[in-house]
């Protein structure tokens, strides 16, 4: 007679044998995955108490330490860490063999082997992911970190700092006592299908090293009769200005962006150095300007376009339809739209239809939308595609060891204030500027960004010239945009004015 607490219950699953054994398969890899996130698990119950209280104190500290870094960075810790990108990366590359080791040696301590075969392969094979799945960040970290050191590298200068402001640079005081630096950035179309260099886009970026506030000052590349600073070899070779005769009829190119170039081919003027381009572009756009440029930024712009393709476009509002190409086969329909790299370059630059002014508008507007949308989350996700796209197509005096003070500053610039002053028509003429002007604006613009509350007025900023008519210089040449027509002469307005505000983007 069977016992009632000994009879089988109704509907009951028999006891297996399998059941202990995959009990113990599925606890060893629930200890060897807690020993993926705290090393010295998988020992502790193995009972090898030394080995197990040491790797998980360890751990600790290590935790505890890079915790209170992370907590107290920031865009200053960041700069300095520029200067370590190859300790970094192999202390990466470590991490992911020492976890990886790890991994394994924490399933083997637990002693597999008295398992069934079946359990030990299967054990084995979710081990061997595991431990594979925790050393790829570690390897894919150490990979960012090597790709940036080579960017990095085939980008900048490794000058010990000569060159930049104040000579050296010196820790306690990178900006050697000024408090703005002043960067030239242009935009040029070199090419292997290209013969000569041409800056079609000109703006000097004027940044409070306290503040980060900016002021963006842009010259039109068909500024005439361009002013050289007295003294040197382009003021002797261009007393009366920038002058040159007519390659044919009604085309000339003694403009604004020419002045790389005609440095580059007249190697002459400058005691047979060569590449004197860059370096004189620099003074003259300082002595128009009334400033001293620190240094250049040029990039090419079908690399700008490689580079916003790598961002995963630009979401630019489209004020009215941009047609563009050598026959108008192509146009950027109007409204909010997420851009194409190449869609975002024919916006910026397409002529049909508008002018050079219209053009700088619209540059404007994407470099705005650039710097809004440029996310530290996107660069990080699509590092690899942006940093690929830089190489080459960049080029600039800034020295390497200039970055880790670079970085904090352009931290600050993100964050505050950018206002932009183009030098455009009605308030500058091309055909004959007036270069006190020029300089006086840039004065008040920059004092305004230095203190906002005492900008410029529409009575200060004073009457603007008429423009002067323009000679022909390229195909389109219709009257400036309206758009472009400032409601109070020489006063600066935000980097984003007059550019619409993005929101959602509709469909290409």
């Amino acid at each position: 007679m069977v016992t009632p607490d000994l009879a089988p219950r109704k509907g009951a699953a028999p006891p297996t044998r399998r059941s202990g054994p995959a009990r113990r398969a599925a606890a060893l890899i629930g200890w060897v995955a807690l020993s993926a996130v705290l090393p010295g698990a998988a020992h502790l119950r193995a009972g090898r108490w030394r080995t197990g209280l040491l790797l998980l104190g360890g751990y600790l500290t290590v935790a505890v330490s890079v915790a209170g870094v992370a907590a107290g960075a920031d865009a200053g810790l960041a700069g300095h860490a520029l200067g370590w990108l190859s300790q970094i990366s192999l202390v990466f590359a470590a991490c992911a063999v020492a976890w990886f080791c790890l991994v394994v040696r924490s399933y083997v301590v637990l002693r597999p082997g008295r398992l069934p075969r079946s359990g030990q392969i299967l054990t084995g094979l979710v081990a061997g992911v595991l431990a594979v799945l925790v050393a790829v960040p570690f390897a894919v970290a150490a990979r960012y970190v090597r790709v940036s050191e080579q960017t990095l590298d085939s980008l900048f200068s490794a000058s010990d700092g000569s060159g930049q402001v104040g000579g050296a640079v010196r820790r306690d005081d990178p900006w050697a006592g000024r408090d703005r630096v002043n960067v030239l950035l242009l935009g040029g179309d070199w090419g292997d299908n290209r013969i000569g260099m041409r800056t079609d886009s000109i703006n000097v970026a004027s940044v409070d090293v306290r503040t980060g506030n900016t002021v963006l000052l842009g010259l039109p590349r068909n500024l005439e009769h361009v002013r050289f600073p007295p003294g040197s070899p382009m003021a002797a070779r261009f007393p009366f200005g920038f002058q040159l005769p007519e390659s044919r009829p009604g085309w000339r190119e003694d403009l604004l962006f020419s002045v790389w170039q005609y440095a580059d081919d007249h190697p002459e003027l400058f005691g047979g150095r060569r590449h004197m381009g860059a370096e004189v572009l620099k003074e003259t756009v300082g002595h128009i300007l009334g400033l001293r440029i620190d240094w250049y930024a040029l990039v090419n712009i079908w690399g700008f376009a490689k580079m916003i393709d790598a961002l995963g476009g630009l979401v630019v509002a489209v004020d009215r339809d941009i047609v563009y190409g050598l026959y108008d086969e192509g146009v950027v329909r109007a409204g909010t739209r997420r851009l194409t790299g190449t869609e975002a370059l024919w916006y910026a630059r397409s002529r049909t239809g508008s002018d050079d002014f219209d053009r700088m508008h619209r540059q404007r507007c994407v470099l705005g939308a650039l710097l809004s949308q440029a996310d530290p989350a996107t660069v990080l996700t699509r590092f690899t595609e942006i940093a690929a796209a830089t190489r080459g197509l960049i080029r600039t005096d800034v020295p390497r060891p200039m970055l880790e003070h670079l970085v904090p500053l352009a931290w600050k610039v993100k964050h505050a204030a950018i206002n932009s002053l183009q030098f455009v028509p009605p308030l500058i003429s091309t055909a004959y500027p007036d270069w006190d002007r020029i300089r006086l604006l840039t004065a008040r613009a920059i004092r305004a960004s230095v203190h906002p509350q005492a900008g410029p007025s529409a009575a200060s900023a004073g009457s603007s010239p008429a423009a002067a008519p323009r000679r022909h210089r390229h195909r389109h040449s219709p009257s400036p945009s309206p758009t472009l027509v400032l409601a109070t002469p020489g006063t600066p307005s935000s980097i984003d004015d007059g550019c619409g505000t993005p929101h959602t983007a509709t469909a290409r």
